[in-house]
């Protein structure tokens, strides 16, 4: 995973001046030649790479027109379709054909590290309109219902009602933990992979809007089966409610047939959402740069996804190599983003898992010498027949 590190003692600082070089370096992507060869593009994509050999420093920078309605945005998951972990290439060729041609593409958000559930997203992400984790209050970049691109610390607001009109928080495809509760769906693999507690099996309340899950929503729920096991079996016509036995011991328990309510709502709300991905920090919004008391400003590998009214940035920043780059602080990735014409950007995760890929190839140099999987990535495909909206 890529560091961000707080600040533990003295600001390291960064080797030679690579600060001071910020504007020539977007000089260089506006009015250069990569150095690896002449810029591939179409009309409304376009891919460079910016290279400073004397600092070393290489930047990897796709640029797509926000105006194409047969432009899209998608996020798409390590396993293909359920969680796990997997090369951003592999992520790309489990992309349904329906969706459209990828195009270009970057590493998503950082990730858990639990046993039981290896590539889980640690914030929001949100598939096709299909809530698949929830927001753990970092920051997300999302697509608005009207098209528009938003940034901002998202935090959860779900809950289950229970018939008494008593209601308990939960998370959804997490990792449960003394005194929670969980909802699990298909999205997680074969199974809730918990130990003991009560499980709730839960179907569609007939005459009710059920799966797939999505943001905003408000779900009634019948209990099919409850059991006591744990590791529930898991399919796409049901979820399953997963109780802690903490939590359990002060509740009353269900049978089958009862009915329970259950909400995702977030603060701030993202009702009508198609696709959104966790990261952090912010790096550039409205127009100004960021900062970020108690950081330790350590160059490293990064990734950044940013926009203004007229264009959707991918970057990528090699790093960790001295003989190709040596990476880029949060404060220089945010001048650089502004600088190439960002309103607004928004940091993803980094380190080994920083890879962008464009037009059929990676394109960057992965600090481990090969991709390393992520638990998602961010695509930019384009649809065989234009939408009417963006």
């Amino acid at each position: 995973m890529g560091a961000e590190e707080r600040q533990s003692g003295t600001a390291i600082k960064r080797q030679k001046s690579a600060l001071c070089f910020s504007l020539l370096l977007v000089c260089a992507f506006l009015f250069l030649a990569s150095a690896h060869g002449a810029p591939k593009a179409e009309r409304y994509i376009s891919y460079t790479n910016v290279v400073y050999p004397h600092i070393p420093l290489s930047i990897h920078v796709v640029k797509g027109d926000r105006t194409r309605a047969d432009l899209r945005l998608h996020t798409t998951l390590g396993g293909g379709g359920v969680m796990g972990m997997g090369n951003v290439t592999d992520q790309l060729k489990a992309l349904p054909a329906e969706l459209g041609t990828p195009l270009a593409a970057i590493n998503g958000d950082f990730y858990e590290k639990a046993k039981d559930y290896p590539g889980r997203p640690r914030d929001l992400q949100i598939r096709n309109g299909e809530v698949l984790t929830h927001p753990a209050g970092h920051a997300c970049f999302w697509i608005d219902a009207d098209g528009t691109p938003r940034m901002t610390n998202v935090y959860s607001r779900f809950r289950v009602t229970w018939p008494d009109g008593d209601s308990t928080p939960f998370g959804l495809n997490v990792e449960r933990t003394n005194g929670t509760a969980v909802l699990y769906s298909a999205v997680l693999g074969d199974s809730t992979m918990t130990r003991g507690g009560i499980e709730y099996v839960l179907e569609g309340s007939p005459g009710c809007e059920w799966l797939p899950l999505r943001a905003g929503k408000t779900y009634e729920a019948v209990v099919r089966q409850m059991t006591t096991n744990g590791n529930s079996r898991l399919d796409r016509q049901t979820v399953v409610l997963s109780v802690s036995p903490e939590l359990a011991a002060g509740l009353k328990p269900l049978k089958p047939g009862d009915r329970v309510k259950f909400a995702l709502e977030t603060t701030p709300a993202i009702v009508g959402v198609e696709v959104a991905i966790g990261g952090g920090p912010e790096l550039v919004r409205a127009g100004q740069v960021m900062s970020w008391k108690g950081w330790i400003h350590v160059p490293h590998p990064r990734t950044a996804v940013g926009w203004n009214k007229d264009h959707i940035f991918l970057v990528q920043v090699d790093g960790r190599q001295l003989d190709v780059s040596l990476g880029m602080t949060f404060s220089e990735l945010a001048d650089f983003m502004l600088k190439l014409g960002c309103e607004s950007a928004m940091n993803l995760d980094g380190g080994g898992s920083a890879t962008l890929w464009a037009f059929g190839a990676v394109r960057n140099s992965p600090s481990e010498g090969q991709e390393r999987p992520a638990p998602n990535a961010l695509v930019v495909v384009k649809k065989s027949s234009p939408r009417q909206t963006r």
